[in-house]
């Protein structure tokens, strides 16, 4: 009987380990972490977006669901940041980090059931309505 074989991706590996430090800094849970990881290895091209934005800081944008962009789900966290710190602006508080995992995961979202998602946040984020 043959025995199975192993497929080591390295650069997969590396990939989730600085995963993990942006998870940490961002002050995500290890298991939100897990789960978003899981949900980018079943999407290539929003891995691909990913490694991208690990890799150079900013989003290629090839992925799109529901009209949105990885960049306006981005623009997103940051009017849903100033409506939450009634601040008008994001300050230097304002987690950047952190709002990029969450337009990562909004895509996730929104790529699994476009209609809904894209009709909730057509519908905007007024304070009675904010997630």
């Amino acid at each position: 009987m043959a025995e199975p074989w192993l497929i080591y991706d390295g650069n997969r590996v590396v990939m989730y380990e600085r995963m993990q430090d942006l998870c940490v800094y961002a002050g995500k849970t290890p298991a939100w972490c897990d789960g978003l990881w899981a949900a980018l290895l079943e999407d290539a091209e929003l891995f691909e977006e990913f490694a991208y934005y690990m890799n150079h800081h900013g989003f290629l944008d090839k992925a799109k669901a529901g009209g949105y962009s990885l960049s306006d789900l981005y623009v997103q966290q940051l009017d849903l940041y100033n409506l939450r710190q009634d601040t008008g602006k994001h300050t230097a508080a304002c987690n950047k980090e952190a709002m990029v995992l969450d337009a990562f995961d909004r895509m996730v979202q929104l790529k699994k059931d476009p209609d809904k998602r894209s009709r909730e946040w057509q519908d905007g984020f007024g304070m009675d309505k904010m997630p």
